[in-house]
């Protein structure tokens, strides 16, 4: 069943959620070869001064993407939000997601992300703004509040339906919560159950039967997808297979995550360059071959590779042994 957001209508109910120093074009393109039915932009800041920046220049690049571009934004002042809005539609975007969910204390901390949801009147103001400033749909992310015993989250997507927003994210956790403890999808629930909007739901969905469960439960119309997007991006594809047929799709073969993985870190050295691509490839190393017993043996010549020829040597090292412990343990 395909998710709909204004006039864009998505190939599934599959959404990779925007992680900041995560999804970056590389990922997101990624993602969507394995399953996810809509990516957001890593978070942009609405401050004009740092709209330059190359940091934020490569947040803004979706050269080659599949739309609809989505761009996620993000500050506490109205009029600059709204102005942010309006570049960035300038820029491409076609859908703009204003975050109010980060719980990091350097967003919090100059009243942004999920600090907005302590001022219900902020949060109004913000909407309108952004709502009346552009012609693109707008969406909105948020948690379930700010503290556990203040979970306000029915209250802001009352807010967010008057002011026209056109679909709704919530990450069952509250700010306090941060990434700690379990998602609680209750409030996602409450919410779905008084509110018109499309509701995603956000939160621990770490598995395909985990995914059926949160669709069943709070009855939302798409979920979203994080964390475990970064150690195996093709949950996708196993969430998608699920919940079509109610079967388990199996692991992918080592032959085929070895291709993703090296089509992948040659995306990152071509967006990045090759010296800023090696080390963000790092993490992303570390994420998807963290798991695995062998993995520790080649983690300290990966880390140290400072060219992708030898990263990409060093990877293919890793594989070949994986090959063979395989071709072992069926012999």
């Amino acid at each position: 069943m395909p998710f709909v957001i204004g006039p864009y209508r998505f190939d599934n109910r599959l959404a990779l959620a925007p992680m900041a120093g995560v999804t970056d074009r590389p990922f997101r393109q990624l993602c969507r070869q394995l399953g996810a039915g809509m990516t957001v932009s890593e978070m942009i800041t609405s401050r004009p001064d740092l709209r330059h920046s190359r940091k934020t220049r490569l947040r803004m690049d979706h050269a080659g993407e599949p739309g609809p571009i989505i761009v996620q934004i993000a500050g506490g002042i109205p009029d600059m939000m709204a102005d942010a809005a309006v570049y960035n539609v300038s820029q491409g975007a076609q859908i703009i997601d204003i975050n109010m969910g980060c719980p990091a204390k350097k967003v919090c901390k100059v009243d942004a992300g999920s600090a907005l949801l302590r001022d219900s009147k902020l949060v109004e103001s913000i909407l309108q703004a952004v709502v009346a400033a552009v012609s693109v749909p707008v969406t909105l992310k948020i948690r379930t509040g700010w503290s556990r015993d203040r979970r306000n989250a029915l209250d802001i997507a009352r807010i967010a339906e008057d002011c026209g927003i056109a679909a709704l994210t919530i990450h069952g956790r509250t700010r306090e919560d941060k990434y700690l403890g379990a998602a609680e999808y209750e409030t996602i629930r409450l919410v779905k159950e008084n509110i018109c909007l499309p509701i995603i739901a956000n939160g621990d969905i770490d598995s395909a039967i985990k995914a059926k469960m949160v669709m069943d439960f709070t009855a939302a119309d798409a979920i979203m997808v994080g964390r475990i997007a970064q150690q195996s991006p093709w949950i996708f594809s196993q969430i998608e297979h699920y919940l079509d047929t109610g079967k388990e799709l199996e692991e992918p073969a080592v032959e085929q995550k070895q291709i993703w993985l090296k089509d992948h870190l040659e995306n990152l050295y071509a967006f990045y360059g090759e010296y800023q691509g090696v080390r963000i490839a790092r993490k992303h190393i570390n994420w998807q071959l963290g798991q695995s017993d062998n993995y520790n043996i080649v983690k300290p010549a990966l880390m140290q590779a400072q060219s992708a020829t030898q990263q990409l040597q060093t990877i293919e090292a890793y594989f070949e042994n994986c090959h063979l412990d395989s071709y072992d343990r069926a012999s």
